[in-house]
């Protein structure tokens, strides 16, 4: 007899976090779908009524970081960052993964933790005074737009955690 979660056994924890910034990113494609088409309302409105709204425009910018700083988490996971890899195509996988593995630790769990660290009194001052934006007519949600800043780290350094345990699994012989 098998239990609901006897089928998710054999599966490594970090695939949780790999399925949830995969989620987060079908979430975030919509967004661009969204930014595309208020694109596209604004350039008609603008030159063909001669008629345009800050807000609206704000909109399209806040879209813009939201796919973004959202979705670079998952960007990551599929390997789809600019890399350069004269040597690292070159190597075997226990290499790559020795070299993933050293740089994620090195490089990009510091930059993540130093981000979440210096941004954070900058959001909080921006919810302290639920910033808004200084155009006229524009969006007074500029503390929400700031709040992507530590989410991006958030969610990037838990892509990169995930990372290391997917490499440390590849080192003792398990499959990626």
């Amino acid at each position: 007899m098998s239990t609901p979660s006897s089928n998710h056994v054999d599966e490594p924890a970090y695939r949780t976090i790999d399925k949830f910034n995969a989620a987060l990113c079908r979430w975030v494609s919509i967004g661009t779908l969204i930014m595309v088409l208020l694109t596209f309302l604004i350039v008609v409105l603008r030159y063909g009524f001669q008629m345009g709204w800050i807000a609206l425009q704000e909109s399209v910018m806040y879209l813009h970081a939201l796919v973004f700083m959202v979705g670079i988490a998952h960007t990551l996971r599929a390997e789809g960052h600019v890399r350069v890899d004269v040597l690292y195509r070159k190597m075997s996988a226990r290499s790559q993964a020795w070299v993933n593995l050293v740089g994620t630790l090195v490089f990009l769990v510091p930059v993540c933790i130093t981000v979440a660290v210096i941004s954070f009194p900058y959001v909080a001052e921006s919810w302290k005074l639920l910033e808004s934006s200084q155009e006229a007519g524009g969006l007074p949600l500029v503390f929400l737009l700031k709040s992507l800043i530590p989410l991006f780290a958030g969610l990037t350094l838990l892509q990169g955690l995930s990372d290391i345990a997917r490499y440390a699994h590849q080192l003792k012989g398990g499959a990626r």
